[in-house]
């Protein structure tokens, strides 16, 4: 069982740390426990509990009427508000507790409804990608561990693939061609996946390496290809102090091409990059970036 401190629910829920001590004293929606040094501290009962409580209230549900409630109907409740809301925060804390449940008929259904109502790309970047933020936090706190984070990405990476799959997009006639590749010991491919379908989207041909791509490959296959521009990620593989070397052998070794890299070290890292590079920040910057090629 995870133990959460009242800092770490607050992270997760979104629900202040005094609203949470007043709720707690007021309608006792949750019961810390205590370590043998006194500590106070939560579980995953009192996390999904106050995720669900977050979600009714905010929709006009009184913190007395839901406490009022059975399990079943606030199950109920949360997943009508799942297909009928439109503010993202209930969606984010639905797919929350389902992968936290390991619940796939939950997630599928919160998730498939969402891109119904708002679209695949707006549920990616208005759902999906503040819901990996999230996980990261889960994460650091010790929350969620390597089964739930494979069950929630390989559930997304479903939907990513077949709407890459379900792209008609005639391609240009002035079509560029994209590679798009991961480097070695890089495994986050749900960003890459979305670059693919906004690439595609737009018209242009790619090449999808996908994840773990040794240098020399990836070289090797851009120039028998011809590829226009080289598009990859770097989020953890390549430690900081290792980039800039990585960097330089990229714009040596692809002189000739146009280098465009995202992710997280991409906007924390000062990066001193090349004639030939591209730091794009996020999915809204690439479509812009894919209007002025067009």
């Amino acid at each position: 069982m995870i133990r959460y401190s009242i800092n770490d629910l607050e992270k997760i829920t979104g629900i202040k740390a005094h609203t949470i001590r007043i709720w707690e004293k007021r309608y006792n929606v949750v019961c810390p426990k205590r370590t043998p040094t006194n500590i106070r501290y939560y579980n995953d009962e009192d996390l999904l509990r106050l995720l669900n409580i977050s979600t009714l209230n905010k929709h006009g549900f009184k913190i007395s009427d839901i406490l009022s409630m059975p399990n079943q109907e606030v199950n109920e409740k949360i997943a009508d508000i799942s297909r009928s809301a439109t503010d993202f925060e209930s969606q984010i804390n639905s797919l929350t507790v389902a992968m936290i449940e390991l619940n796939e008929e939950a997630f599928e259904k919160v998730l498939s409804s969402t891109i119904l109502k708002i679209g695949f790309e707006k549920t990616v970047t208005h759902v999906l990608y503040p819901l990996l933020e999230k996980i990261g936090v889960l994460w650091q706190i010790g929350t969620i561990n390597p089964a739930q984070e494979h069950f929630l990405t390989n559930l997304i990476r479903q939907k990513m693939i077949v709407a890459i799959d379900g792209q008609n997009e005639p391609v240009s006639s002035k079509a560029k061609i994209f590679l798009l590749y991961l480097p070695e010991l890089e495994f986050h491919e749900l960003g890459l996946l979305f670059h693919n379908f906004l690439i595609r989207k737009a018209g242009h041909k790619v090449i999808y390496l996908g994840q773990n791509v040794p240098f020399k490959d990836m070289v090797e296959v851009a120039k028998i290809r011809k590829a226009d521009y080289i598009l990859t990620y770097f989020v953890a593989a390549i430690p900081p102090k290792e980039l800039p070397e990585y960097l330089s052998k990229m714009a040596d070794s692809l002189s000739d091409k146009k280098i465009l890299m995202t992710g997280i070290q991409v906007r924390e890292l000062k990066l001193i990059l090349s004639k030939n590079m591209i730091a794009i920040k996020n999915a809204e910057e690439f479509k812009e970036f894919l209007k002025g090629i067009s």
